[in-house]
């Protein structure tokens, strides 16, 4: 291979990559010493021009001239008779320059070199991509689908980078065609080898906030903050907002008019339902603040065990709780306070796993998961409710609320 050969290859990476002439021309370097060091030992007397744009790349030797025969270190020091077959003026003590062509070290190391020069190349490009991306950690993203695996959607962005979105950081309700745009938030970034890994979630908490960053102007500005999110992804979150400005109505500049502002981000997380609630650091008040929709009748606080007890109408008990226990979850989540939920007149209330013998354990545990647990909670309320609070036939609640008023109103 031709010096310029080599250029036009390194040129190749140039145009490609775009890696800065500097940078390129520091990498073709480093690699030609490294080969003249395998070949000659050392690399300390050579000079090495580089001209990338006009494909220039000359090596120059340096020895001093010695006597015949006392020529210690080929590679320091050349023999007079050999230095005067490249000019015949020279004498013992003078510095010779002599060009090394590529050719001179071997065919086997000009593969190597360029090999070499691919890897170097290679990892300089894997490393700038991983600190920009590390960079971008915490930060919404969008790429396009390439590829569907079973387990991991592999997206590429407009630079052809590739970002994995595993499954379990998928919204359960996520459905996308290859073509379709994604977006997250860039979860991680590490070194594999040295491929950098980057990994996307559409089911961290982050992303919530980020998106109310992104679609509401008063936060974006700094004039809302958003003090804390918690997420069931694709069921429900809860966002606790604050202003410092009490001109500004936090909870209402995040929602909209009719809920005109959050509409897009709803859609965007598959119809996730999202409480926004006015943050405090009075915490009897958050606490019933997080428990919304449901109304508060009391509530009794141990700060020293972070227990909440709550009083609760008991029409009230199922908002409490919500479907599958998740209102009750998050707001304990967004407290940080373990939360018992207590239903007025319960004294006078029957449990319901007390009619195991009538009705099925599988359908009293259905009730259990909406908060339903005790007769009146499920005679007090509408047919329709029960039959969108729970996953049971109608039925099947038509059976049990016979059961309970047969054996409990008696």
């Amino acid at each position: 291979m031709e010096n310029v050969a080599l250029i036009e290859s390194f040129s190749e990476f140039k145009d490609d990559k775009l890696i800065d002439r500097v940078t390129l021309m520091a990498i073709l370097e480093d690699v030609l010493r490294n080969a003249l060091k395998k070949k000659y030992g050392d690399d300390d007397n050579f000079d090495i021009i580089i001209n990338p744009d006009k494909g220039d790349l000359e090596i120059w030797r340096n020895r001093i001239v010695v006597a015949d025969g006392e020529v210690e270190e080929p590679n320091q020091e050349i023999a007079l008779s050999e230095a005067q077959k490249i000019e015949p003026d020279f004498e013992v003590g003078e510095d010779v320059a002599e060009e090394v062509k590529l050719i001179d070290l071997g065919r086997r190391s000009i593969l190597a070199l360029r090999q070499n020069l691919i890897s170097k190349i290679h990892e300089h490009d894997n490393t700038n991509i991983y600190k920009h991306f590390k960079e971008l950690e915490g930060e919404i993203y969008t790429a396009e689908v390439h590829h569907i695996r079973h387990r991991a959607i592999i997206l590429l962005d407009d630079d052809g980078n590739e970002i994995i979105l595993p499954k379990d950081k998928q919204i359960p309700s996520d459905f996308f065609r290859k073509g379709e745009n994604v977006r997250g938030i860039i979860e991680s970034v590490e070194l594999k080898g040295s491929k950098p890994a980057i990994i996307m979630s559409r089911t961290a908490p982050i992303f919530l906030e980020k998106l109310f960053e992104q679609e509401i102007p008063e936060v974006f500005d700094g004039l809302i903050t958003v003090k804390k999110v918690v997420r069931i992804p694709g069921e429900k979150a809860k966002v606790a907002v604050d202003s410092y400005d009490d001109r500004i109505d936090p909870v209402g500049a995040c929602v909209g008019m009719k809920g005109s502002r959050i509409h897009g981000i709803v859609r965007e997380l598959g119809n996730e339902n999202i409480d926004v609630i006015n943050y405090t650091n009075n915490i009897q008040l958050f606490v019933t603040r997080a428990l919304s929709p449901a109304r508060v009748t009391s509530l009794k606080l141990d700060e020293e065990n972070m227990r909440a007890e709550v009083l609760l109408k008991p029409e009230e008990v199922s908002k409490a709780i919500g479907r599958g226990g998740h209102n009750i979850r998050l707001a304990g989540q967004l407290t940080g306070y373990e939360i018992d939920v207590f239903r007025e007149g319960a004294e006078e209330d029957v449990e319901l796993k007390e009619f195991s013998d009538e009705i099925e354990d599988w359908v009293i545990s259905e009730f259990s998961k909406a908060g339903l647990d005790t007769a009146k909670s499920i005679l007090e309320q509408d047919v329709d409710d029960l039959v969108k609070r729970t996953d049971l036939e109608e039925e099947t609640i038509l059976d049990v609320i016979r059961i309970l008023r047969e054996e409990f109103e008696e």
